[in-house]
């Protein structure tokens, strides 16, 4: 069982390598495109949002970013994990190895890109005079239940993705759908004071975002959101994991 154990997570890692050099492979940036690309989307959705609705609040770059990031790696992570299965199938079918593995090596390395891009949000946070206070130690919160709530969903979309190849696409359209529903280039104080506030407090990933942006900006994070959405990312866990552990063995005979 230990030796077991210890071969899963090298392979893990040697997946997470494997995926994080794929990505950047034909890049001349390489993982500085990580840090590039959300700070020039930044720039163009505080110019274009920022004039649509006249926002006048000077860190509103900030606010932006900071949903950017987040929304940016769960988008990137569960549409790695939902073909990661597939991606791999001829892996699979020469070499026994933990099928679960390939879905958490997309969420775990787009997690390691993720946090490194972090570093843009922090530099850019500074410039407008966003500095951090004792409430910054909030963002561990909020951070962990990102990464669980990604590793649920990707596990439910991965297996889903096997049978249903369709759903790659049907997964674009949900994904718009939750970007407009998780307030990134808007500020959402008037939808949530109105009998539409539903749309956005029953999103765990708007929960999310709200608890992430409350530790960059001083401020005590929504203990409600905080216990929705952990628990929504530990169902979808738990969900997700029961799925994938009792269809794996038919994998074989659709990819």
């Amino acid at each position: 069982m230990e030796k077991s154990f210890s071969q899963d997570i090298f392979i893990l890692k040697e997946l997470v390598r494997k995926g994080i050099k794929l990505k950047y492979r034909r890049s001349y940036l390489g993982i500085l495109w990580s840090l590039l690309e959300p700070l020039l989307s930044m720039v163009v959705l505080t110019i274009v949002f920022g004039t649509l609705f006249g926002v006048k609040d000077k860190n509103f770059p900030v606010y932006i970013l900071a949903g950017r990031l987040l929304y940016g790696f769960f988008s990137q992570s569960t549409k790695e994990a939902l073909r990661s299965v597939r991606v791999n199938g001829s892996m699979i079918k020469k070499v026994y190895v933990n099928k679960i593995l390939y879905p958490l090596s997309g969420v775990i390395f787009n997690y390691f890109i993720f946090l490194i891009s972090l570093i843009v949000l922090f530099a850019v946070a500074l410039c407008f005079k966003v500095f951090p206070t004792v409430y910054l130690f909030q963002i561990f919160v909020p951070l962990t239940t990102l990464f669980v709530f990604s590793v649920g969903t990707g596990l439910i979309l991965s297996t889903i993705g096997v049978f249903f190849r369709d759903m790659e696409y049907l997964w674009n359209v949900v994904l718009m759908i939750v970007m407009y529903t998780c307030a990134i280039f808007y500020k959402p104080e008037k939808l949530l004071s109105s009998e539409y506030a539903i749309i956005l407090k029953a999103n765990p990933l708007y929960c999310i975002i709200s608890n992430f942006r409350s530790a960059v900006f001083g401020e005590m994070m929504n203990i409600n959101y905080m216990l929705y959405s952990l628990a929504a990312g530990v169902i979808l866990t738990a969900v997700g994991a029961l799925m994938f552990k009792k269809t794996e063995d038919r994998f074989i005979l659709y990819i």
